[in-house]
């Protein structure tokens, strides 16, 4: 790291738009800790976002209301003359800057967030385009090894330029949870003081499952439930409801992973969930559907327990047994996630990556 240290590339990251979403949060805490370490690194979306999902703190969107306009294109190429290296974060920044850095000589990187999974199964026709962009780019940062392995095949990217580098998390030490600390955290969400809780994160859409984690309350009949997104009402709910706490949108879920036993994950279709990394860091164990490459995040009896997408009475016997265990693996989930996920350690790949295509 003394190399990168020494000699830092000038950085600019692009993301499509201010909202509070997966990959411009990412992008927003991994240039604060470039900056934090002393290295030159811009943020820039572009295009504004107005209403409720727009950031609070200012931005210098590019003025033009197409992603890839003319506009657009020819500030990304102004923008990028300031930078050693581009990162693009989302597919909606893919094109801009595969088009807008052509013949500037400035490398970019393509890191891939929750949309590659669509991209994966689309057919192949579709995907073309998509493959000829990610093939402009100097290295595509993967968020997980599934995930890697995936690109490299359905897009022919060559391994060496496909890198498996994990999203991050800024943390501080936690001690263990009390159970103080969980009751308070409760009492400060409306829930329950006493008795199993488990949370859910997420949209309540259909590959979500919401239904299924319903179906939880009857089989498991002290089981709480906190549904922490969006879309949640009205939402169908069977004879558990009394048991089913529908919190909305919260603008940190932190109380949440403070007050419950277990986080469960319903969905028949997935990315790399970023709930069960959040989840994970707080010492929450996880049950989740094998599906996507939650596998990469979820460890099988160590860290939590996968059943397959669907099974109801699977997830009810794998989540009864998680609970039962939940210190154990909340700590084990704890440990791991702090050594994959810690946005210290993700950045210190980072600046390595950015060193050698910088130095390309």
């Amino acid at each position: 790291m003394s190399d990168a240290v020494s000699a830092p590339p000038r950085v600019l990251h692009l993301i499509t738009d201010p909202r509070r979403h997966g990959a411009q949060n990412f992008a927003r805490e991994l240039n604060a800790e470039l900056r934090r370490r002393g290295q030159p690194s811009e943020l820039r979306a572009l295009r504004p976002t107005v209403g409720p999902d727009a950031a609070a703190e200012p931005f210098d969107p590019f003025d033009d209301a197409l992603v890839l306009g003319p506009r657009t294109l020819r500030a990304v190429r102004e923008a990028a003359r300031e930078a050693d290296v581009v990162l693009a974060h989302g597919s909606g920044t893919l094109p801009a800057a595969a088009l807008g850095l052509l013949g500037t000589g400035v490398p970019f990187v393509y890191v891939a967030g929750d949309g590659l999974r669509c991209r994966t199964r689309e057919p192949l026709l579709r995907t073309l385009p998509h493959a000829a962009l990610l093939h402009c780019g100097a290295a595509v940062a993967a968020p997980s090894d599934g995930a890697r392995q995936a690109m490299m095949r359905r897009f022919r990217l060559p391994a060496a330029r496909v890198r498996t580098i994990s999203g991050g998390r800024a943390t501080e030490p936690r001690p263990p949870r009390s159970p103080e600390q969980r009751l308070k955290a409760r009492a400060e969400l409306g829930l329950p003081q006493h008795g199993p809780l488990v949370a859910w994160v997420g949209a309540a859409t259909a590959e979500k499952r919401l239904d299924l984690a319903l179906e939880m309350l009857r089989r498991l009949p002290d089981l709480h439930l906190a549904v922490v997104g969006e879309d949640q009402a009205p939402y169908p709910c069977p004879g558990g409801a009394p048991r089913a706490h529908f919190l909305g949108r919260l603008a940190d879920a932190a109380p949440l992973y403070r007050a419950a036993d277990c986080l469960l994950l319903t969905s028949d279709s997935e990315g790399v969930p970023a709930q069960l990394i959040e989840a994970a860091l707080a010492g929450l164990p996880a049950v989740a559907t094998d599906v996507g490459w939650v596998r990469d995040l979820v460890q099988d009896g160590v860290t939590g327990a996968l059943v397959p997408p669907g099974d109801a009475p699977a997830l009810a016997e794998a989540l009864g047994r998680t609970l039962a265990a939940a210190t154990e693996l909340g700590a084990a989930a704890q440990e791991n996630a702090l050594a994959r996920f810690d946005l210290a350690a993700v950045t210190d790949a980072w600046q390595l990556l950015l060193q050698q295509v910088a130095g390309r």
